[in-house]
């Protein structure tokens, strides 16, 4: 009788093992046919703090306090990674996060296929492909009478502002204003004029846990954007030398130092 127990017993644990493991594979499973979102949640910050405008004041690597009243930025050409090495590319979603406007800080990458996601790879700015298009395909976020005086693009350049940094800053010179205001309006590579410099930027960044997308889970992948790393990046840019940046040519170093600016801190995988 023992015996006849203990062999049921392990029957038993060897079916729960099973159905435990089949539980697993079903829930693992990709149906090819699902797709959702990938939400990109965008974190301003100035150094190791979260950025806040017109507030507070900071300083950078040359010891040169400053305070931001403007802080955009275009993401453009997205693409997802798998494991399995395959690129997915997400061509005709523009996303602009503005500093003052909390509703842009989590933009939706839509019509994502079901898989698991390990890198991402996006741009900053608009393509030159987009940017010659007609202006009746450009909507929404490319419009470009969008935003009013906080607009970001050139009229008299034919061309998209990829990033814009505005605010104060003692050690710049004072304005018509009255203001020690400093402006950085880094654009160039597109428009219907003979730009011939390219600031258009594209950093790839692995992400530290594997996004997985399912039909009914939409990961969020939650980045820092460290503005500081404009003036401590690759190229060291003072605001007492470079306070008023309006030319391609002269935003070069800024935009190379776009390349430091972006980590994924982590990623969410919750169900809906």
């Amino acid at each position: 009788m023992k015996n006849h127990n203990i062999f049921s017993i392990i029957a038993l644990l060897a079916m729960m093992s099973v159905l435990t493991i089949s539980c697993k594979k079903s829930e693992e499973e990709i149906n090819p046919n699902d797709k959702n979102s990938v939400v990109l949640e965008f974190e301003n910050r100035v150094g190791d703090k979260t950025m806040t405008t017109a507030t507070t004041t900071y300083k950078n690597g040359s010891g040169e306090d400053f305070t931001i009243t403007t802080f955009n930025y275009f993401i453009s050409n997205i693409s997802l990674k798998k494991e399995d090495g395959t690129v997915l590319k997400f061509p005709n979603q523009y996303f602009l996060i503005r500093q003052v406007d909390g509703k842009t800080f989590a933009p939706q990458l839509k019509d994502v296929p079901a898989g698991n996601y390990k890198e991402i790879t996006f741009s900053i700015g608009v393509d030159s492909t987009k940017s010659v298009s007609d202006v009746s395909q450009r909507t929404g976020v490319l419009d470009p009478t969008s935003y009013g005086d906080d607009g970001m693009y050139w009229s008299w350049n034919s061309g998209y502002i990829f990033m814009k940094i505005e605010g104060i800053s003692s050690v710049v010179p004072t304005r018509a204003d009255g203001r020690k205001s400093f402006q950085m309006h880094v654009g160039g590579f597109g428009g219907k004029t003979s730009v011939v410099t390219n600031n258009f930027r594209t950093v790839t960044l692995p992400l530290p846990s594997t996004a997985t997308v399912r039909g009914n889970i939409a990961p969020e992948v939650h980045l820092f954007v460290d503005a500081m790393q404009i003036f401590d990046g690759k190229n060291k840019i003072k605001l007492v030398e470079t306070n008023s940046v309006h030319s391609p040519s002269v935003a070069t170093p800024i935009a190379d130092n776009f390349l430091k600016m972006f980590s994924v801190d982590h990623v969410h995988n919750d169900k809906l």
